[in-house]
Order: structure tokens, then sequence, then C-alpha cells
């Protein structure tokens, strides 16, 4: 058996580490060149995948900006709408009530219509709560006019059927959901609470408990959903106002039960032929 000394050794070691050294450079050029096609692919597959990505969210940031928009203008003229309802008199009614569903009609035509352009075909759940406002309130005028010139409730199903004939036959129409709906709902028991009052100021005390019954009644009905909805921060909130509304109602129509004994005519009057609680008029 040959025995080494230590000398060498270390010269057996010095002489093969370059060749080893030389080896591992070899394969790491090998690898290095070998992964090298592979990384140009990969980034020029990433800067695609960003530029598809870019294009589109600029694509839907522009059409949101249009959309809030079209809402925008779409509440205006809703508020309009309601406005013009609120005029209505004894005198005037029929007449208040035709100018106001021209001028809804006038809203489904030019502005509703603008928003159905936009996102027919496309899923509007994204854009909700970019429209949702305007919807709301275009809800609440169309189901005052409904309410004033029938006294019925307008449905989901009436509204959305005005809204097919403005859309493409070939893509998916836009539909306004349940939410959306029961929301402007709730706000329209805060409008026909002023149109109460209004009409318990001009004497129409049966008109205004109609309108007390029919708010009790939605009020009632949405007790009911409103626990099971999934998404009901915001209606619970209205639901609160909602049952303000009613009994400022009660409240009016009550007051007016019970102190309409009370009527004393305005000072000044000719007419000395009246009462006070029951009582005829007594000569001093």
């Amino acid at each position: 058996m040959l025995l080494l000394s230590p000398l060498q050794r270390l010269f057996l070691m010095a002489s093969s580490k370059p060749q080893h050294l030389h080896r591992i450079a070899e394969a790491s050029l090998l690898t290095s060149a070998a992964k090298k096609p592979r990384s140009m692919t990969t980034v020029s597959a990433m800067k695609d995948g960003f530029a598809t990505y870019t294009d589109y969210l600029n694509t839907f940031n522009d059409k949101r900006e249009r959309v809030v928009k079209a809402s925008r203008d779409i509440t205006i003229n809703s508020k309009k709408v309601i406005f013009q309802v609120h005029r209505i008199s004894k005198s005037n009614r029929e007449e208040v009530l035709e100018k106001a569903e021209k001028d809804l009609a006038a809203v489904t035509s030019q502005y509703m219509s603008r928003l159905v352009k936009e996102l027919q075909g496309t899923d509007f759940w994204k854009l909700r709560r970019a429209y949702s406002p305007g919807v709301q309130e275009y809800i609440e005028a169309a189901t005052l006019c409904k309410f004033c010139k029938s006294g019925t409730l307008l449905d989901l199903a009436e509204i959305n059927a005005t809204l097919l004939p403005l859309s493409d036959p070939s893509l998916e129409p836009l539909q306004i959901n349940v939410l959306d709906y029961l929301l402007g709902l709730a706000d329209l028991t805060g409008e026909l609470m002023r149109l109460a009052i209004g009409r318990i100021s001009e004497g129409e005390l049966e008109y205004a408990e109609n309108i007390c019954r029919f708010v009790r009644d939605i009020y009632r009905e949405l007790t009911l959903v409103v626990p099971q909805m999934d998404e009901n921060s915001e209606m619970k909130k209205k639901m609160e106002v909602m049952l303000q509304s009613v009994v400022k109602i009660e409240t009016a129509c009550f007051g007016v039960h019970v102190r309409g004994s009370e009527y004393i005519p305005s000072l000044g009057s000719t007419n000395q032929n009246y009462s006070y609680m029951g009582a005829s008029a007594i000569d001093l």
C-alpha cells in the first residue's frame, strides 16, 4: 500500500481543483444558456398580459364614468317628475298627472336609454353602485305616478318591461334588480308622506287615509322581506325612515279626526253659524 505524504496530498488536490472548477463553470454556462430563451418568452408573455389588462381597465373605467353621468342625469330629471306630482290639487289633478307622465316618458327615452346601451350585454353587477342611485330615483318617480293615477303599486316586472324596447334584441338587456327596486320603493313612502300631509291641508282627508293604508301595507310587507336579504344594511336604514313616515301620516290623520270638531272659522268671517266642540253658538 502506497502511503502519500501530506505534501503529496496537497499537490494532488491543487492539481485537480482547476479541472473541477472548469467542469462547474461549463455546467453553469450550459444551464444559463438553456434558461435564457425561456426567460425571454416569459417576459414577453407577461408584457402581453399586462397590456391586455391595461386596455380592459381603461375601457372599464371609461364606461363607468359614462354610467355615473347617465345615473346623475336620471336622478335630476326624476326629481323633476316628483316635484311635478306634488303640484297636484283637487282642481288640476288630471293636468298635473298628464304632465308628470310625459316627463317620466322623456326620462325613460332620453336618459334610461343611455344607461341601457352602456350596460346591455355586460355583467352590469360590476357597475351597480355606479348607476344604483339613478335607478332608485327613477323607480321612486315611476311608482309615485302610478299610485297617484290608479292607487296601485307599479311592480318590478312592469318597470323592466318598459326597458326591453330600449335594448338590442341580440344582447342581454339591462334589467333592474330586486334590491334597487326595494330601495326605490322605500324612498317612495317618504314622498307619499309629503303628499298625504299636503292633501290633508287641502281638506282631502279620505285621499290621505288611502295613502296611509298604502304606506302601512308596504312597510308591513317589507318587514317580512328585509331580514331575509343578504345585503340589507342600506335597506335597514331606509326601513327606519319608512316607519317615521308611517307614524307621521297616521298622526296627521288621527289629529284631523280628533280635532275636526274644534274647527273655528277665520277671524273676520261674516258667517257666525259655527260650533265649538259640537256646541251651538251662544248669543251674548
